[in-house]
């Protein structure tokens, strides 16, 4: 017998406190199964040992931040002497957190129960490394449709990342003829590439050069170049050009709402008698949507949303705990003097209207 469909309606979702996304490597590597693909003996293999290193250490990774978190990597085609070399160029000294296999068992042979085990023994780790992709593929036979093959590879390794909420990068190779489209480049049918949350590709110029460029696409990250030089005296991949960071902005409203419930601990109410207390011109609605999206930055200031519905009225409580995660943040009363502008928002009318500077501005990074 089948089972039933688990739906949730339109306004159950706009009005649900979700869990954010947890990134390991801000606006770069959000939890999640991706793919890191180049052509061979490109310094893909050096690239994902430091982006290890880091999120052992807690250390950037150019300039994203990293989830300090543990991390295992498969070398599947090195043996503990190389890694050892690599280490001994890149760093003077490696974490306990960072573990390293060269064997492993393939998917749907035993690996999946393998990384099981891992995670297990291994409570707060973050982020797997898969080098070789091609390492871990069973044998398929003829008769098998290769996008099929493909895809339940990736989704395999998928399953793990999404129960767990880490992160799982496989190491890939790039086909040798050239495509206007990188993530037709990535080897194998389009079921890789489709089946993964992320894609990475690191591409040369010219294959003796130094310079490399990383393009980065995926569904919870802005899609980016990353110009790339590798350092032969220390054998890194170095960013040449800054980072642009997106972020989200955080509506005026939200900053009063905060002062006002660690002034007042705590709020039990409709959104329409919340309106009231802060004195907005906006409709409910809105509000909550607001309250909603920015769930995130209010608990880094300590504050916690709860449902109390009942049949009559919609209530909610927002709670202050006391422990406010937040540095000094610009307040609505502080905020500088906005232009004037039409806005589908709140109207703040004991503070600046809101303006499109500081609407509501979607970025991908984490």
């Amino acid at each position: 017998m089948s089972r039933k469909l688990k739906t949730m309606d339109a306004e159950t979702l706009m009005t649900t406190p979700m869990e954010p996304l947890k990134f390991i490597v801000s606006g770069l590597l959000p939890e999640g199964l991706h793919v890191l693909a180049g052509s061979p003996k490109i310094g893909k293999s050096w690239l994902a040992l430091w982006i290890c290193l880091q999120v052992a250490k807690g250390e950037k990774v150019w300039g994203f931040e990293t989830l300090r978190s543990k991390v295992l990597y498969l070398c599947l085609e090195d043996s503990f002497v190389r890694i050892q070399s690599r280490l001994f160029e890149i760093t003077d000294e490696a974490p306990s957190t960072l573990h390293f296999a060269i064997m492993s068992d393939a998917i749907g042979h035993g690996l999946e129960n393998q990384i099981e085990s891992f995670i297990k023994e291994h409570p707060g780790t973050g982020l797997i490394v898969i080098d070789t992709l091609q390492k871990v593929r069973k044998t398929v036979s003829a008769n098998v449709n290769p996008y099929a093959s493909d895809y339940d590879d990736i989704n395999a390794l998928k399953q793990i990342s999404d129960r767990h909420h880490l992160a799982i990068l496989l190491v890939h190779h790039l086909r040798k003829t050239g495509d206007a489209d990188p993530l037709n480049m990535i080897s194998g049918t389009s079921g890789i590439a489709g089946g993964a949350d992320t894609n990475f590709v690191l591409q040369k110029d010219k294959r003796t050069g130094n310079t490399a460029k990383l393009i980065c696409t995926g569904r919870d990250i802005e899609g980016r170049e990353l110009f790339l030089e590798f350092n032969r005296n220390k054998f890194l991949w170095e960013l040449l050009e800054p980072i642009e960071m997106g972020q989200l902005i955080i509506p005026d409203e939200i900053f009063l709402l905060c002062n006002f419930i660690k002034s007042a601990d705590s709020f039990t109410g409709t959104a329409t008698e919340l309106i009231e207390k802060l004195n907005l011109d906006c409709s409910p609605a809105i509000l909550k949507k607001k309250i909603i999206k920015h769930m995130e930055h209010l608990q880094k200031n300590g504050i916690h949303y709860s449902e109390n519905r009942t049949f009559e009225r919609r209530e909610f409580t927002l709670r202050y705990d006391g422990n406010d995660d937040m540095t000094a943040q610009l307040s609505p009363q502080n905020l500088p003097s906005l232009p004037s502008a039409p806005s589908q928002g709140c109207n703040l009318a004991a503070v600046a209207p809101c303006s499109p500077l500081y609407g509501e501005i979607e970025g991908g990074v984490g």
